[in-house]
């Protein structure tokens, strides 16, 4: 298990030391140990633990429901609540901060062990989708940008360059974008691939092929010619006549 820094708020010293001492048995490490709302939102400040189990009900001016929904707000940290009270209207309170768990004391090593992995996991998870979802936002408002697509391969993104591009297939309900290198299959149409490839460079000759006009080395009707490995791309009767044009044919 790699280790996972942890903070515990709770204003019971005997509670809060026996917390401490399963999480050390468990294999965690414990950064801090604090009693009240305002010291909990400094040392998260401070410390940026991996994960703080906080107890709902503390001593003070800050319950923790308070200080979990001010953490959760300035520092993404995934907080578990710790309490002795598990009726419904401590429950709807604590729900609105959206805890990553919600642990009943007295509770068993187990189930601090299973709630703090899976309250982990699920936050890894879904710091990852947060990443994902801000680069592709990123990509659709960078729209003036044509000089390079991402396409998803193997569960990753994949940065192409369109100057890399030789042509694009459509297969089905896929496009496959060929490069000299490799191919990337993915779930589009030949439509939205046209809108994101440059004009300038990319033309349509057929139905299912689109072409990037600087590498084609020959005409062979009814066929293009591609550089390098010389793959035949076949010419659409309706497309001829914007492609004359484009190659400026004599």
């Amino acid at each position: 298990m790699s280790k996972t820094n942890i903070l515990i708020v709770e204003d019971e010293s005997i509670v809060a030391k026996d917390i401490q001492h399963s999480l050390k048995k468990l294999g965690y490490t414990v950064v801090d140990i604090c009693s009240n709302g305002e010291d909990a939102i400094r040392i998260a400040e401070e410390l940026k633990p991996n994960l703080i189990l906080m107890d709902i009900m503390l001593k003070g001016d800050m319950s923790g429901i308070e200080a979990a929904s001010q953490i959760r707000e300035k520092y993404n940290i995934p907080i578990i609540y710790l309490t002795a009270y598990a009726d419904e209207s401590t429950l709807s309170k604590a729900k609105v901060s959206e805890p990553y768990g919600y642990i009943i004391k007295p509770f068993k090593e187990i189930d601090l062990h299973t709630s703090i992995e899976m309250a982990i996991y699920k936050h890894e998870k879904e710091t990852d989708l947060k990443k994902e979802r801000d680069f592709l936002y990123s990509i659709v408002e960078n729209k003036s940008s044509k000089d390079l697509i991402f396409v998803k391969s193997n569960s990753r993104l994949v940065k192409v360059k369109t100057k890399d591009i030789y042509f694009v297939e459509a297969l089905k309900d896929y496009v496959v974008i060929n490069t000299a290198s490799a191919r990337y299959t993915i779930h589009s149409t030949m439509k939205d691939i046209e809108k994101k490839l440059s004009s300038s460079d990319f033309i349509r000759v057929h139905r299912s092929f689109i072409v990037r006009i600087d590498k084609i080395v020959a005409i062979e009707q009814p066929n293009l010619i591609m550089e390098d490995d010389k793959k035949l791309i076949p010419i659409g009767g309706s497309y001829k006549e914007e492609l004359s044009r484009r190659l400026n044919t004599m």
